[in-house]
């Protein structure tokens, strides 16, 4: 990617990581909201994010624990692009 990470690494990327990726890049965080935010989210998967519905990698296996967790945690940023 050129901007000092290397996302094949990452099951998913932190708000920190992204924010910075975005600086490095030229851009200014402007806002930020947590309307995608699931604190029942653990992060720690047998799949990842897959995990969770609605991909749901375990197939039956733990899928009533899964569906109760919900979608992955998310975050969302704005940013702009300063004119040169």
């Amino acid at each position: 990617m050129g901007y000092g990470i290397d996302l094949d690494k990452f099951d998913a990327i932190t708000q920190l990581d992204n924010a910075g990726l975005a600086k490095k890049a030229g851009f200014v965080l402007i806002g930020s909201s947590e309307i995608d935010a699931n604190p029942r989210d653990t992060k720690d998967w047998v799949d990842g994010v897959w995990t969770l519905p609605p991909t749901l990698s375990q197939g039956a296996k733990d899928r009533d624990r899964y569906i109760a967790v919900g979608e992955a945690d998310n975050f969302v940023l704005k940013f702009r692009k300063p004119r040169r």
